[in-house]
């Protein structure tokens, strides 16, 4: 049976692009911020105009400082792009907006559904949801392949494929709490994870296998 085109009415939505936009442009607006002192201290030392000698030192600051802005808008693009991005859960599964288009990881494919966690800096936590499919799932698909992980699986009766939807201290307790609610069965539980567990989706394989694909 097919699942519907759309979440149910009563779906558990979180808006979890808007949530991480919050926290991801405060950062990226003092890089910039930092960024543009650097600018201004470039003028006034290309102009003569600074206060005191200039020294390596003070070289080598402006220069960090210039590529902390140019790391601020590098970081600003794709949160900006991706504050659309949002979680809707109902009976049929976890549906996947990416700001223009949706689709569902159903909850009949998957053989589990856990969380996992890593430290990020000395107070901060990463997490992300582990859905866990029960067999083969297409690692291409339009919208979810930015999910898609190959990695060595929770269990060794799972395959290695499996996405991976990465939340913040903000947004991982409503979506958990909503998984539990409608399929407990399914429910793993949560682990911790080595430092920069979330990693990067396989962007050279998708294009190189989709270079000749049409949808």
């Amino acid at each position: 049976m097919l699942p519907p085109h759309a979440p149910s009415p009563n779906a558990t939505v979180i808006r979890t692009g808007r949530r991480n936009a919050v926290a991801g442009m405060s950062c990226s607006v003092f890089l910039i911020a930092v960024g543009i002192l650097g600018v201004a201290g470039t003028v006034l030392v290309s102009t003569g105009n600074q206060q005191g000698e200039s020294t390596a030192g003070g070289y080598v600051g402006l220069i960090v400082m210039l590529a902390l802005g140019a790391l601020g808008v590098f970081f600003l693009i794709p949160i900006w792009k991706g504050r659309r991005i949002m979680v809707s859960i109902d009976h049929t599964g976890l549906w996947f907006h990416n700001g223009t288009a949706q689709n569902v990881i159903s909850w009949h494919t998957l053989a589990g559904v856990g969380l996992y966690w890593s430290e990020f800096g000395r107070r901060s936590k990463l997490y992300s949801l582990e859905l866990c499919p029960n067999g083969p799932i297409d690692r291409d698909d339009p919208v979810l392949w930015g999910l898609v992980r190959d990695e060595e699986p929770p269990h060794p009766t799972l395959p290695r494929l499996r996405y991976r939807l990465p939340l913040t201290a903000a947004t991982y307790r409503p979506v958990v709490a909503a998984v539990q609610q409608y399929v407990p069965q399914l429910w793993l539980g949560e682990s911790q994870r080595e430092s920069g567990h979330i990693g990067v989706p396989d962007r050279k394989g998708h294009l190189k296998r989709t270079r000749s694909r049409t949808y």
